[in-house]
């Protein structure tokens, strides 16, 4: 186990301890699912569930699988992949989340925690018929805002995280290309669910 793989998974064990550790009551459990409606505009999906324990004030915990062809703007925020002729997918991911909201599960601002397991597939218009694949380890702290302006509960959830990302397997080179994997990455979209 590298050291940066022990650090990360110490950092999630530590704010998952903290999130079981509130003691603020609230009267009962309850389950929201999510979607992020831009991972199928870019050929993916998204689905998230999350929980809101019972006796707990002010956390939601939760797990969530997604996929995305990465658009171009993403690509070239790397100046050494830009024009290159990459093309990026997140193939499959699988990640734990845990949000703290400030003044109570599930309603306005939080602040949040994103750790899992990216699975990429990459090729190159310049390198035809060939790709890449590989994994990386993220861990994402994040902010955002649960809004719901309706009677019933649909809500919207706009939010934005920086990542830390790192590779664990695979390769991430075509030919003599490389495709560069940045340390951080920033993030930015909009979930929208519903609680049950």
């Amino acid at each position: 186990m590298t050291n940066k793989f022990k650090t990360i998974a110490i950092a999630v064990l530590m704010f998952f301890s903290i999130a079981t550790s509130d003691s603020m009551a609230q009267d009962k459990t309850t389950f929201s699912i999510e979607t992020d409606p831009s991972t199928f505009v870019f050929k993916g999906y998204a689905i998230h569930i999350r929980i809101k324990p019972a006796e707990n004030k002010h956390i939601v915990i939760g797990v969530g699988t997604y996929a995305l062809e990465l658009p171009s703007l993403m690509v070239d925020l790397n100046d050494k992949n830009k024009d290159k002729g990459w093309t990026v997918r997140i193939n499959s991911a699988y990640s734990l989340f845990g949000e703290y909201y400030f003044e109570e599960a599930n309603n306005k601002w939080f602040a949040g925690l994103q750790a899992g397991v990216q699975n990429y597939k990459n090729s190159n218009s310049n390198i035809p018929n060939i790709e890449s694949k590989y994994s990386n380890l993220l861990l994402m702290p994040s902010i955002g805002y649960n809004w719901k302006p309706f009677e019933f509960p649909l809500y919207f959830k706009p939010w934005f995280g920086l990542g830390y990302t790192t590779k664990i397997s695979g390769s991430n080179t075509i030919a003599n290309s490389e495709y560069d994997i940045s340390p951080l990455i920033p993030f930015m979209t909009l979930h929208v669910g519903y609680t049950l």
